[in-house]
């Protein structure tokens, strides 16, 4: 069942021949239980999307549904349906948590409930549950600015879930923390989602975020939806260059078709060999890119028939590997090592399978 249906949402900033379009026809839905990432670059629209479907912005067409409940309709011309953000009882986590400064963490989590006139008793046992499942039933006392950064987040996150909303927003939820504890929040929240059953709609840019936390990514570009679907499928089988660059650490190089083949294979020439190479669409003789991940290349230091000799340039040491960037010309490449390489040329093979060419 689905808990949140947007169907062709259209979203102008402006009007008239100054219109700057934002949302282009956008559809998507969330099913109970669900994780969906909005992903993508900064302008594409996935933060408008998010506060569209919270009611921070007026769309100018389409509808939203939280459930089976319309909350927004419009057709060009004007809306005819707009409920209020107040009304569409949904949470959201803002990326500047928004903590009441001079509020405990008591009452940052309550203040939802005594807006609504909850009995006073069943705010504090509706409190008390949810600082206890997020780790805070200790806190709940203390002000924000004596909480750590990770902490500061559950505090915003037990906010939005303690009147039980159909869907939470989240976003950029983990932008404010640093790196180790950025890892640490991911593992926790994933951990929380399933623990729960929580429906989650979540912005994020960072791919690794959005491959971790969700069970699907809707990859946002120009205000489109350019592609959809697990973040295993996202990954491995991108269908437009955009998805490819954008989901991965990739090596792009300059390529050629010299010859197809009726099961998507294709031959290119890249820094004057011939390679086999997986097709997406293109014709032969046709300019190109081809695109591989950095982890696919494999070093060698002998001839390999799928690959390119090129002399190393330098090694960056990442802790639990080494990059090797190799470059002659305008090929480069680069690749994954576990040991410090030695100068000196080195065979780069790139398996068909996992060269793509766009």
């Amino acid at each position: 069942m689905n808990v949140l249906t947007v169907n062709d949402l259209h979203l102008d900033y402006g009007s008239g021949a100054s219109a700057n379009a934002i949302l282009k026809g956008v559809s998507m839905h969330l099913q109970r239980g669900e994780v969906v990432a909005l992903l993508g670059p900064s302008g594409s629209g996935k933060t408008t999307l998010l506060r569209a479907v919270a009611g921070l912005e007026s769309p100018k067409a389409g509808t939203i549904d939280i459930g089976e409940r319309r909350v927004f309709e419009g057709a060009k011309g004007g809306r005819t349906l707009e409920l209020p953000a107040e009304e569409r009882n949904l949470g959201l986590v803002f990326q500047s948590y928004a903590l009441w400064p001079h509020k405990t963490v008591f009452d940052n989590v309550a203040y939802g409930l005594k807006l609504r006139k909850i009995a006073a008793r069943e705010i504090k046992e509706k409190v008390n549950e949810v600082l206890a499942q997020l780790g805070l039933g200790h806190l709940g006392e203390r002000f924000p600015h004596q909480l750590s950064g990770g902490q500061q987040q559950r505090v915003a996150i037990a906010r939005a879930l303690v009147y039980n909303p159909p869907v939470i927003l989240l976003d950029e939820p983990l932008s404010n923390l640093d790196a180790k504890l950025r890892e640490e929040a991911r593992a926790f929240l994933r951990e929380l989602i399933v623990r729960l059953g929580l429906s989650a709609l979540m912005v994020t840019h960072d791919q690794a975020e959005a491959m971790a936390i969700s069970d699907r990514i809707l990859l946002l570009n120009n205000g489109k939806i350019e592609q959809q679907g697990t973040p295993q499928s996202m990954y491995e089988a991108p269908d437009t260059l955009f998805t490819a660059e954008f989901m991965g650490s990739n090596n792009r190089l300059p390529a050629q078709v010299v010859q197809r083949n009726g099961s998507g294979g294709a031959r290119l020439q890249v820094g004057g060999r011939e390679l086999n190479a997986t097709a997406r669409g293109l014709g032969e003789g046709q300019d190109a890119s081809a695109l591989i991940r950095v982890e696919e290349v494999r070093i060698g230091r002998s001839p390999v028939a799928n690959g390119i000799e090129l002399p190393l340039l330098t090694s960056m040491y990442l802790g639990d590997r080494w990059e090797c960037l190799f470059k002659s010309g305008d090929a480069h490449l680069r690749a994954y090592s576990k040991h410090r390489l030695d100068p000196g040329q080195y065979w780069l093979e790139m398996p068909a399978e996992k060269l793509w060419v766009f």
